[in-house]
């Protein structure tokens, strides 16, 4: 009996410690749960203002000035070239030759032409020979027959082949000018006062008729050529003047009105070709000599203007950071934009003067944060750092 009742003590006790340990462990996450968020309220800081930089937006005089480089052109340029084939003998001019009306620019080899020109003059003299013959037969046709001394039949041969004569030689004699002509062919010439643009031609080349030998400008007024991107074609009216300068020495100046707007855009460079015919023309803006043209477009009084660090979108539409003077909360706020510059914004409507526009760091501002604002001239810190960044 008295082992029976050992026994039945130890399982108690198992029982008992079983019951305390599914209690601790029942306990455990709880206390776990407390003493990591006791470390967390102890060791977590509270996070300070993301610091950003900022303008202050106030109304200014604008004016929008667009230059661009173009070159001088010839405003009547040509191509010169053979009306005859045959092998180029002599090449008198070179690129950048200056020409007068009338000078020889290059010669054909004119052996083949003179022998047409022979062959041409001796048919003429042959069909000439030929109708001397055909009037006089027909001379004595007509003194005959007013005699009563041949019949008409007679007559009538004789007046036909005295017409049949002289188309011979009106024939002959076309042919020779023509072979006059092509001999006079092989000889280029200008027609006008210019310069040589360009030359595709040597001695010994055979050329073929109306093969380009030489490019042509010809003296006169001249034009400034600009590529010009479609959006300020689209953006922008025509202006009534464009101030032009020599790009090498600003001191060459001119100014030029727009005379001709290419209908059709480079699908290379999305550019449209814009011609303006100079007023004056400097002795210094020569042929290809690069140019500045400016204009001053857009000009307002009282312009808004913003950097391009400051937009952002919202809900598709051009927005801004503005910073809520009494809370310091950043607010996303919708604007309306008037034109893109080159390294501003010039906004039509959504800032008032006074309004404080993020700018460096806009990317990482959320609706409400507290900002800590920082001069546009001071470093701007990592995010929830400080502004020294530590």
């Amino acid at each position: 009996m008295v082992i029976n009742m050992a026994g039945r003590g130890e399982v108690g006790q198992r029982r008992d410690l079983r019951s305390r340990w599914a209690a601790i462990g029942r306990l455990a996450p709880l206390l776990l749960a407390a003493a990591l968020a006791g470390c967390n309220e102890a060791e977590t800081p509270e996070r300070p203002p993301s610091p950003v930089a900022y303008v202050t937006v106030e109304p200014q005089p604008f004016s929008r000035t667009i230059a661009l480089t173009g070159e001088i052109a010839a405003r009547h340029s040509a191509t010169y070239a053979f009306k005859t084939s045959g092998r180029v003998t002599d090449v008198a001019v070179d690129v950048g030759s200056k020409v007068e009306a009338g000078d020889v620019l290059a010669r054909l080899d004119p052996v083949e032409q003179e022998a047409d020109v022979a062959a041409a003059e001796a048919s003429v003299a042959s069909a000439k020979a030929q109708a001397t013959q055909a009037q006089a037969a027909f001379d004595r046709q007509k003194n005959l027959l007013d005699s009563g001394y041949t019949t008409r039949s007679n007559f009538e041969n004789a007046e036909e082949a005295l017409s049949s004569a002289t188309s011979a030689v009106d024939m002959a004699e076309a042919e020779l000018g023509t072979a006059r002509e092509n001999l006079d062919d092989t000889v280029l010439c200008a027609d006008a006062s210019g310069v040589i643009t360009s030359r595709s031609v040597d001695p010994g080349q055979v050329v073929s008729a109306a093969q380009t030998a030489f490019g042509f400008a010809e003296d006169g007024p001249r034009d400034a050529i600009f590529d010009i991107q479609e959006q300020l074609l689209l953006q922008s009216d025509k202006p009534p003047e464009i101030a032009i300068h020599l790009l090498a020495d600003p001191k060459v100046q001119t100014r030029g009105t727009v005379r001709e707007i290419s209908p059709l855009i480079d699908t290379r460079t999305g550019t449209v070709e814009v011609k303006v015919g100079l007023q004056d023309t400097p002795p210094e803006m020569t042929l290809g000599a690069a140019v500045v043209g400016s204009d001053t477009g857009i000009s307002v009084e009282n312009a808004i203007v913003i950097p391009w660090a400051a937009l952002m979108t919202s809900e598709g539409e051009p927005a801004v950071w503005v910073v809520d003077g009494k809370t310091g909360a950043a607010r996303l706020t919708p604007i309306k934009i008037g034109s893109y510059q080159s390294d501003i914004i010039l906004v039509d409507s959504g800032l008032s003067e006074g309004d404080r526009v993020v700018t460096a760091g806009s990317q990482l501002v959320r609706p409400g944060q507290v900002l800590d604002l920082v001069e546009p001239d001071e470093p701007i810190g990592i995010v929830g750092g400080g502004k020294d960044g530590a």
